[in-house]
C-alpha cells in the first residue's frame, strides 16, 4: 500500500515541532537541572570483615563563583551528612574569588577528616568555548593559557583540615580504621606523576584508596596494579549533556562513556577477588564552566558512599 508524501506545510510543523523540542530541552537543561543538586546514596563492600562503616562524601567539580547563592547553599547543607571522610576530587573554582565563598560552604566540614586534589580549574581560569565542545571526544586541547586562580590560597586552606594528595600518600584513621591513601597532581594536564607514587599498596591498612581529579585509564591501571582497593575521581562531569536511557557521550577524557560517572569496577570487567582489580568511584559533579551552564539527563551530584565490611 502507498502512502501520500507529506506536504510541505506538514515537513514544516515537523520541524517547527523539533526546533520547539529543541529550544524546550536546552532551556530545561540550562533553567532546572543544573541546579538541581542532589545527593547519590551508594554502599561499597569493601572493609575487612568485622570493621566500622564509614561514610564518605565524594565531592567534585564545584566549579563555584561567588553568586552562585544556591551552590553555596547546598553544599553547607552536606555537613547535615555527617560523613566520617570528605574526599575532594577537585576543580572547586571558576573565578578568581571564589576561595572565601568555597571555604565558607564547606563550613563544619573542614573539621572532618578528609582528602583532596586538585582539577585544572582550580589552576587555570575558564574560558568561553562553544556548549557544544562538550559532545566532543577529548582532544588532547589543554587551558594553560587563561589567568591563573588561586590555587595556592586554596590549598593552603584546604590543607589546614584536609591530606593534600599531590603526587603523594598519606594515611588516616577513621571510625578505627587505618586507611592509606595515594593521590597525583591533575592527569588532565598531565601534571600527575606515578613513577614518584607507585608502588604496592601497604598491605597493613584496612582500606587503599586512590584520588585522583581525571580517571584517565594510565592512573587507574596502576593504583589497581598496585592494590588500592577503590580509586575515587571526576572531571567527566558525567558527560554533562546526556542522552536519555543512553547516558555520556563523552567523558573528556580515554574513560569509556560507560563508566563516567557511579560507581564500577576497574578494569570493567573484572570482579572482586580478581588480582589487579579494585573499585573505582566517579563523581558527576556538582558544576559547570561558567560559560556552559547546561546539564541535561545529568544532575549536578555529591555522592555519600558508605564503605561496609564484606561478608566473612
Amino acid at each position: 500500500m502507498a502512502f501520500p508524501s507529506p506536504t510541505r506545510s506538514a515537513v514544516a510543523r515537523i520541524i517547527g515541532v523539533g526546533a520547539l523540542a529543541g529550544v524546550a530541552g536546552i532551556g530545561y537543561a540550562a533553567g532546572i537541572e543544573v541546579r538541581n543538586f542532589t545527593v547519590r546514596k551508594v554502599s561499597v563492600p569493601i572493609l575487612p570483615p568485622g570493621a566500622a562503616p564509614i561514610r564518605v562524601l565524594h565531592m567534585s567539580d564545584l566549579h563555584l563563583t561567588p553568586s552562585q547563592g544556591r551552590k553555596r547553599r547546598w553544599i553547607a547543607s552536606l555537613a547535615d551528612l555527617e560523613p566520617d571522610l570528605v574526599i575532594n576530587t577537585g576543580d572547586n573554582l571558576a573565578h578568581m574569588e571564589s576561595v572565601e565563598p568555597l571555604l565558607e560552604a564547606f563550613g563544619p566540614l573542614r573539621d572532618v577528616p578528609g582528602v583532596f586534589v586538585l582539577g585544572s580549574n582550580d589552576y587555570f581560569a575558564p574560558k568561553m568555548r562553544n556548549p557544544l565542545w562538550y559532545l566532543r571526544p577529548d582532544d588532547g586541547e589543554r587551558n594553560t593559557i587563561t589567568p591563573k586562580l588561586p590555587f595556592d590560597e586554596l590549598k593552603a586552606q584546604l590543607s589546614k583540615g584536609w591530606l593534600d594528595l599531590t603526587n603523594t600518600s598519606g594515611r588516616l584513621e577513621v571510625n578505627g580504621n587505618e586507611l592509606a591513601f595515594v593521590g597525583v597532581d591533575d592527569p588532565h594536564l598531565e601534571y600527575d606523576d606515578l613513577e614518584t607514587v607507585a608502588g604496592p599498596a601497604p598491605v597493613e591498612a584496612a582500606l587503599r584508596i586512590g584520588v585522583a581529579h581525571a580517571p584517565y585509564l594510565r592512573v587507574l591501571d596502576q593504583y589497581a596494579a598496585d592494590g588500592y582497593d577503590i580509586t575515587f575521581a571526576g572531571h567527566t562531569h558525567g558527560g554533562q549533556l546526556c542522552l536519555p536511557f543512553k547516558g555520556a557521550i563523552v567523558t573528556n577524557c580515554d574513560l569509556e562513556p560507560a563508566r563516567a560517572k557511579g560507581l564500577h569496577r576497574h578494569p570493567a570487567d573484572s570482579r572482586p577477588g580478581d588480582p589487579g582489580s579494585s573499585w573505582l568511584h566517579v563523581s558527576a559533579g556538582a558544576g559547570t564552566s561558567p560559560y556552559a551552564q547546561l546539564r541535561f539527563c545529568c544532575r549536578p551530584e555529591a555522592t555519600l558512599l558508605t564503605l561496609e565490611p564484606m561478608k566473612s
